[in-house]
Parts: C-alpha cells; structure tokens; sequence
C-alpha cells in the first residue's frame, strides 16, 4: 500500500475529532441536533485551519444513512464514500481553476435534480473569492431561491473580495489561527500513534513554524520524520527549520543590555557562521522581547519555557529599563519590515543592533539639551546616550530621623539601580530612617507588583554599597508620607515646560514669526536645567 501523508492519514472525520474550532463546532453541531439547517455556509479563516474539513463533517452529518446529527456513523456507504471523496452528491469545486461564469452555470444546471443518493445535494466551493463578477451573479441566483435539497458550503482565505450580497445570504464562521500549544499537543498524539520517538522541544519547534496552521505542520511533521531518519530531535528540526539556538537570542539580548557593541558584533559574527534567516532573528528577538516586558509589568506571572529559560526572563526583567525593552521591540519590528529593502541581510540586521545600541528614550536624565522650539506632535524623541562626564557625589549619610523628599531622591538617584529596582525605589516615599534602618512607604498599583523578594535585595544591597554599612528595609504600601523621586521628577518637568512656555510667550521674535505666518505653537522642549 501506498504511504499516506500524515496531513491526510490524521484529518479529523467527525466534530469531536478536530482540534480547536470550538466556536464553530458548537453552533453547527447544535443547528444538526435541532434540524435547524440554512441553506449556505461561509467558512473563512487562513490556509490550514480546517475549513474544508469542516464542511465534509457537515456534509457527511447531513447524508448519513442514520440520520441527521452532529454525529455521523461513519459505517454507511454515504459516510464512506464522502470520507474517500466519491460521494456523487457531494460536489466540491476549486473556484481558482473554474473562475469562468461559463463553468458556474454548468455546475448549477443540475441544481434542480433531486441529490442521486444522499439526503442533500451539497455543493462545496473552495477559495470562492477567486470567481469572477459574472460567476457571482449567477451563484447569487441560486443563494436567492435555492431548492430544499440544495446546501452550499463555501470557503475561502480572503472574505473581503466576496460582494456583500453573497455574504449576506451566508451564515458565515471565522475559524481563527490555532495556538502553538494546541497544534503541539496534536502533534504529540499523532507520533504516539505512530510510533515515533520524539522530544518536546523538537515539537514545539514544528508547532511553531506551522504558524497557526495544522496541514503546516503536520506537512513540517512528515518532513522532519525523513529529516531525523525516523525520529523528532531538536538539533535536527533546528537544522531543517533554518532556526537557531534561543540562547543565541539570549546572548544578544544580554550583550545589548550591557551596551557592549563589540559583543554584539562578536555574537552577529558567530551567527553569520550558521547561515541563518535573520527575518526569524528579529522574530526570536522580538518574542524574547514580549516575554521579557510580561515579567517585568507582571512579575507573578510564569514565564514562557518554550521562548528562554524562565532564569534568564527575569535576569533579564530586571538588567532592562522598562522603557528600553519597549523601546528595542518597535526597532526590532520595523528593522523586520525593512530588512527585505536592506542591500545584504546581515548588514540590515546589524543596523538594527546598532540602532538600539545607539539610542534610548529621551527622559529627565537622558533628554539631549534642545534650545526651545517647535516640534511636529507625532515626532518620536530619543536620544543618544553619552556617558556622564564624572560620577556624581555621594552622599552624606545624615543621621537625621528624617530626611527631607529631595534628599532621599538624590540618594536614589545615586544608588546606580536599573530596571525593575529603579522604577520601586523611584515610587517609594522615606517615613523615616535610624541610622541605616529605612521605613519605605510604596506607592500602591503598579509599583506594588514590581516589589518582589529579587527587587528587594538588589535595592538593599545598593544602598549598603553607598553607605557602607548593612542596612535594614522596612516597606508599608500606600498611605504616603511625602512625594515620591517619581512625583518630584514630574513636577520639575512641569515646572520647566512652564517656564519655558512663558519664555516662548514673551519672545519678541516667537510672536512676530506668528503674526507674519499665522503659526501656532504645537510643542515646547525646554533646556535641562545644567545646560542654562
């Protein structure tokens, strides 16, 4: 006997069989068990979901020898037949080869004939889009006044291209892109009823590459069965798929964090070696990229095993500025959308590193000194980062009971925190301090998510390594004493965008400019107040 590809050894010959599609399931199985049966049907969705899977289940329900149900037998000679793709009354037709209204007419004069054996005469069109104007208007003649024997089951990949008087005669069903966890687990079953060893990184990587559709991988399944020689490994997936190591991914991600561009290059250089898709780069990148922002917003929440090891997401979390990560993930996606119009792929590639070596969020301690001008809404500000010049002072370590609110902010502007640590310390308000014992009231909401025991000892140990003694940390959340370095930032930002608004008011030359041109004032960068 023949082999049988696994894409049409494993497709799902009843409701129960199929994997995801619940939505759709749920209301055609109903409409079965209640006789409660429109004549059209409008399954879309992307290639591989199942929607002419689907449409033979419905067929085969409603010519079952048994009955009508949402449960076919399966046994009868019309379940068997329509399962080998010989039932007479189950008439499918490929719209992209038969676009031609002469070829629709033809299909449709039989329209009126009773079925020849089964209960309905189904008509099946895939890819309906693809008919021309005219074959439309003679199909809509048919949806108008269809004979009760008739049912039309259409499918296609783009709905949009159908005229709204076909869509209005359909009961249409969306099947949606299946998760990568849904098809895995399909997978799993289909190589333990084949006997094929396997492991679940190798899988999960097919599951991935199908991209949300089944046929996909299950064709990438059958491929990588012949890859590995009869077994699923990951080396060997990896090798076929094109994609590389995720702690390459990792690696980069690291290098970049540390602002170390000849790592980066160093890591480019090694990946170059491997000759790979650097569009799945920026992809890997871009998923690690998620993961990362996730733990850091949502510290309780459990990583993603399958993107990196759940370690290194929150080592990560916490080396990254929030702002940076978002920041790398827009570079990464629109280095991705450019990455075909660059002259060669690894050099587009490393122009995306490049930039988000080069640049970093324009914020109160980052902002490049601007004289004040206009600046188009929409524009996007950032800046280079420049070392500082010089360390700035420490400071004194007052044995006060309390402290003023600007001076616990230039200690935490001094501890050297980054990341997650940073953003805690910046929403904390001091209640008092003994010696080196520190009462810490927390901002309640956000801030309070991002106080986990890791954030805890990183804070503490900062400010043991600046003053120079052990310290001891006591956190209340809410009820705050004072403002907090985050709530002083914002109102000396609002205080200098202020002033420079009444600069820019008073400036002889801003309103002659004005009258002569009938301008408006959009925007107002005032200068850091070190560069005045």
């Amino acid at each position: 006997m023949s082999y049988q590809v696994l894409a049409r050894k494993w497709r799902p010959r009843t409701f129960h069989e199929l994997a995801g599609q619940e939505h759709v399931v749920r209301a055609l199985t109903h409409a079965l068990d209640q006789q409660r049966l429109h004549h059209a049907f409008l399954f879309t969705g992307t290639r591989g979901v199942g929607k002419t899977t689907i449409a033979r289940i419905f067929a085969k329900s409603l010519n079952c020898e048994v009955g009508i149900s949402s449960h076919p037998c399966g046994q009868c000679s019309a379940c068997q037949e329509i399962d080998a793709g010989r039932f007479v009354d189950l008439i499918e037709v490929d719209a992209a080869s038969r676009t031609k209204v002469e070829d629709t007419r033809e299909l449709l004069e039989n329209v009126q004939y009773a079925p020849s054996r089964g209960r309905f005469k189904v008509y099946l069109i895939d890819e309906v889009h693809m008919l021309s104007t005219h074959s439309f208007n003679a199909l809509l003649k048919t949806l108008e006044e269809p004979p009760p024997h008739v049912k039309f089951l259409l499918a296609t990949t783009d709905p949009q291209k159908l005229p709204v008087t076909i869509l209005s005669r359909c009961l249409q069903f969306s099947l949606k892109r299946l998760p990568a966890a849904l098809i895995a687990r399909y997978l799993h079953q289909v190589l333990e009823a084949e006997g094929v060893p396997r492991d679940d990184d190798a899988v999960r990587l097919i599951a991935r590459a199908g991209d949300g559709s089944m046929r996909d991988a299950l064709s990438l399944l059958d491929q990588a069965i012949a890859f590995g020689g009869g077994r699923i490994e990951a080396p060997a997936v990896g090798d076929m798929l094109g994609s590389i190591d995720r702690r390459r991914v990792v690696g980069l991600l690291d290098a970049l964090a540390a602002n170390d561009a000849p790592a980066v290059l160093r890591q480019v250089a090694e990946l170059d070696e491997l000759s790979p898709d650097y569009a799945a780069v920026l992809a890997e990148l871009l998923t690690l990229l998620q993961q990362v922002a996730l733990v850091q917003v949502v510290p309780e929440t459990a990583p993603d095993d399958h993107v990196a090891d759940p370690e290194d997401l929150r080592r990560l979390a916490e080396r990254l500025l929030p702002e940076d990560v978002q920041l790398f993930y827009q570079m990464a996606l629109l280095g991705r959308r450019d990455l075909p119009l660059a002259p060669e792929p690894r050099g587009g590639f490393e122009m995306v590193l490049l930039r988000m070596l080069c640049f970093r969020p324009a914020t109160q301690e980052t902002a490049a000194p601007a004289p004040s001008r206009t600046v188009p809404p929409s524009a996007p500000v950032v800046a280079p980062t420049v070392p500082p010049s010089r360390p700035p002072a420490p400071l004194a370590a007052a044995p006060a009971s309390v402290q003023p609110a600007s001076e616990w902010k230039s200690l935490v502007e001094q501890l050297g925190l980054a990341g997650i640590a940073r953003q805690v310390a910046m929403h904390c308000a001091l209640i008092k301090r003994e010696g080196h014992q520190f009462w810490l009231a927390l901002e309640s909401g956000h801030a309070q998510t991002l106080l986990s025991d890791s954030v805890k000892e990183r804070f503490k140990a900062a400010l043991e390594q600046h003053l120079g003694a052990p310290v001891t940390l006591h956190f209340q959340v809410g009820n705050m004493p004072a403002a907090t370095p985050a709530d002083q930032q914002k109102q000396q930002r609002a205080e200098r965008q202020q002033a420079a608004a009444e600069q820019v008011a008073q400036d002889p030359h801003v309103r002659e400019m004005q009258e002569m041109f009938d301008a408006r004032i959009a925007a107002i960068h005032p200068l850091d107040d070190t560069d005045s």
